[in-house]
């Protein structure tokens, strides 16, 4: 066991042996539980002290106006911020009088422990009242994979030294009060609504506890109920009482010194914008009746069940980085959390683990963590793809008010409205389209779901096509442009051809003509007919890739390679990110990249570059990215294994993989960066395992650093489990039972049967110089930049 500055490094858990009050916003990121659908920050159970509150269920909402200095056609008027909502993970408790708060009193001892195998936040403690009264506290807590709206608590309080009194109050309480954002000014942050819950019905009977309320504006209605199992001398009573935004269950003892009062508390929530008050009363009441039925017990050996099948067919083993290690397992049960159980809603760039981006998905959904769902939670990936189907209308709309056809699908939204106030980056960003149409095609290659390319798959590609079409046009020459648009990289903006957008539109327009040749019933009904869609083949055959013949490089767009270099000896440290320190005037007119883009498309769009302007293109790059975005990492480690850098690339995952850990960002108290975890898996699998899923293919081309001396990883591709085992100089590739697979060892096929092993060499590297960096942006092995 190692320690670290804040978590000890174990392979299956995150333990922290003490509280640091000054990091408790983060700790409550690091130890949020989440399926998807219910979210419970990592607060302690007594609610106080805190740094950010917060419950969540996907989805759910509050409306607020969007203010414009200027009003402009097109421009959002409403923005959508995720709310904190019923809190049912309060557990409160009395000794002799005396509130348990650990700013009071003597703390002996703390210890928190998120079980990345059975799914469980443990908590233990022991206290020293101000009376001199000592008492041990143990809590364990689950938000249910099985169960989708159920979360869970079990507590047990024990008197260590004296006879004590106890209570413990078991609350569900609504409009907590918020601390004030640390920053107005940081996008990153979210927008604080001050008590956005109006009650609706309140109840309390026996150990039942139920509360339900419905937003103002958005006009959601939210239900909470909780049961409880009390365990305690038989002197031991209990008391229930509610209040609008109030219900208490009161459990009161007396304890010898050695004896225990536990109370397992399960609650269940619901939410619905069209049933009633009825309704959704009765629906969170059967919740918690089916929970109810197996108890604490059986819902832990359900969560403990189900994660041994995901990590069956989805860990990642490294040999040589214990910390490493941890932290890619961390970063998988965080992604699963996130996507697992969301069933047709979006996965936010926060998960359900704090408020920061006011909640919003955005196009890294798809761009990287659906990628690693697609080969470990493949169904997650299709609820996911559904929920963008199902705001179709809202896109179509949005597309429509833009004098464009198809679907223009927003930057940053919940409902699936575009929610983006600051046009540049949000309306011209529609590369979101295509990573839509990315995450579809590679979907439907890794499962062969028929269902869903009928249902699902036609119409999203078909309708991003037709966005294509409609936003380029063809030159005089016949070369396809797109215009005005905004990649991946946040410092350029409403630029013209953007290589990153251009390439990944040409896939999505091919992509969309192949699915409509294979399903002309579908297309007909959707209004395609062949003259459509080749013009979409049109437009990808001419598809515009901006190159400077002088550099030899491919340029991010058009004339970007002329700009003005941005003068990075003379930017403090201290003034990164440069987005929060410098107009975006200034910003747009230089060469600085906020993240990768062309980088990205060399991984997204591999078979477009060769090789050798794959390393021209990696060196011009890298010189000129500042990684002000958690996103950029991961992509660079893959193409520095890509272009032979493996040092660079390993130092690059350690960014990744402890973005949150040690709080790189400085921004982990508003939530997990799902994205960035999800890049600690791409890294590894895509970037040292060498794995591209393209053209209906899967590719590896493994290759490890000296600082890994073992890298195993399994996925799931077409119902079998590909297990792969990377050494120094071989790689190892078994399969589970069933059909044959093919896969491409550095691009030569290599057929699996069965369990049979098939062990291949890895070439041996071609050094290549290492590119340069902007000045005080190298990243560093302990997740640093210097």
């Amino acid at each position: 066991m190692i320690t670290d500055s804040m978590y000890t490094v174990e392979p299956w858990s995150l333990r922290e042996r003490e509280l640091d009050m000054s990091v408790l916003p983060q700790s409550e990121s690091v130890f949020a539980l989440s399926n998807g659908h219910v979210g419970w920050r990592g607060n302690l159970d007594e609610g106080e002290p805190h740094g950010l509150p917060g419950s969540y269920l996907n989805g759910v909402h509050e409306l607020h106006p969007l203010p414009y200095a200027e009003a402009g056609y097109g421009y959002p008027e409403s923005g959508q911020t995720v709310i904190n909502i019923t809190n049912g993970k309060i557990v409160r408790l009395l000794v002799d009088d005396e509130p348990f708060d650990v700013r009071y009193g003597q703390l002996r001892s703390h210890e928190r422990v998120l079980d990345l195998r059975s799914g469980l936040l443990h908590r233990t403690c022991e206290w020293t009242s101000p009376a001199g009264s000592t008492v041990r506290v143990r809590s364990s807590r689950l938000v249910s994979f099985t169960q989708r709206a159920v979360a869970a608590v079990s507590y047990e309080v024990e008197a260590v030294d004296t006879e004590v009194r106890i209570v413990i109050q078991s609350e569900l309480v609504a409009n907590e009060q918020l601390p004030e954002p640390e920053s107005e000014t940081d996008p990153r942050a979210s927008v604080a609504l001050e008590s956005p819950l109006d009650a609706e019905e309140h109840f309390a009977s026996g150990n039942r506890l139920r509360l339900v309320h419905c937003t103002r504006r958005s006009g959601l209605r939210v239900g909470a109920a909780a049961d409880h199992s009390v365990y305690g001398p038989d002197s031991t009573t209990t008391h229930s009482e509610s209040h609008d935004d109030i219900a208490r269950l009161t459990v009161t003892s007396v304890l010898a010194p050695g004896k225990t009062l536990r109370v397992d508390k399960i609650v269940a929530y619901g939410w619905s914008s069209a049933r009633s008050l009825p309704a959704v009363g009765d629906q969170v009441d059967a919740a918690l009746a089916g929970a109810a039925s197996i108890g604490w017990k059986g819902l832990a050996q359900e969560q403990r069940a189900y994660l041994h099948d995901f990590w069956k067919c989805s860990d990642v083993e490294v040999d040589g980085n214990e910390k490493i290690q941890q932290a890619v397992r961390f970063a998988l049960f965080h992604v699963l959390q996130a996507g697992a159980r969301a069933e047709q809603r979006g996965i936010p760039a926060k998960g359900l683990t704090g408020s920061g981006y006011d909640g919003h998905a955005f196009w890294d959904t798809e761009a990287f963590v659906l990628p690693l769902l697609t080969f470990t939670s493949p169904d997650a990936v299709s609820h996911a793809l559904r929920w963008r189907q199902s705001t179709l209308p809202a896109a179509r709309e949005r597309a429509q008010q833009l004098g464009l056809h198809g679907a223009a699908f927003p930057w940053r939204t919940i409902d699936g409205s575009e929610c983006s106030a600051y046009w540049p980056a949000g309306a011209a960003a529609f590369h979101v389209n295509a990573g839509i149409a990315e995450a579809v095609v590679g979907y439907l290659s890794a499962t062969r779901d028929e269902e869903f390319e009928r249902d699902c798959a036609v119409e999203l590609l078909v309708e991003t096509a037709r966005l294509w079409r409609s936003l380029g046009h063809h030159d005089p020459h016949g070369a396809f442009h797109i215009d005005g648009v905004t990649g991946p990289d946040e410092y350029s903006a409403v630029a013209d051809d953007n290589t990153y957008t251009n390439l990944m539109a040409r896939t999505n327009l091919r992509a969309a003509a192949d699915i409509v040749e294979r399903h002309a019933d579908l297309a007909s009904q959707l209004g395609v007919d062949e003259e459509e869609s080749a013009t979409w083949r049109d437009a990808a055959d001419a598809m515009n890739i901006p190159y400077n013949h002088e550099l030899r490089v491919h340029e991010q767009d058009a004339g970007f390679t002329r700009h003005q270099h941005w003068d990075f000896e003379r930017t403090r440290p201290d003034q990164y990110p440069l987005m929060l320190h410098f107009p975006y005037f200034d910003i747009y007119r230089k060469q600085v990249v906020k993240q990768a883009d062309l980088v990205l498309a060399m991984y997204k769009c591999s078979e477009y570059f060769d090789a050798e302007h794959k390393a021209r293109n990696f060196a011009y790059y890298e010189a000129i990215t500042v990684r002000d975005s958690s996103l950029s990492a991961c992509s660079q480690a893959v193409m520095a294994v890509d272009t032979g850098h493996l040092r660079l690339a390993y130092d690059y995952l350690t960014e990744a993989a402890l973005m949150d850990l040690q709080d790189l960002e400085h921004n982990t108290r508003d939530g997990l960066h799902i994205a960035s975890l999800a890049g600690a898996w791409t890294a590894l699998v895509a970037g040292f395992g060498g794995m591209r899923h393209s053209r209906d293919r899967l590719e590896f081309s493994p290759r490890l650093p000296e600082e890994i001396r073992r890298l195993a990883f399994t996925v799931k591709f077409r119902d079998r489990h590909l297990h792969v085992e990377i050494a120094s100089k071989t790689v190892t590739y078994t399969v589970s039972t069933g059909d044959p697979v093919k896969v491409h060892h550095y691009g030569d096929p290599v057929t699996l049967h069965g369990e049979t092993a098939e062990v291949r060499a890895i070439p041996a590297l071609v050094p290549s110089p290492t590119p340069d960096y902007p000045a005080g942006r190298r990243p560093n092995a302990d997740g640093h930049r210097r």
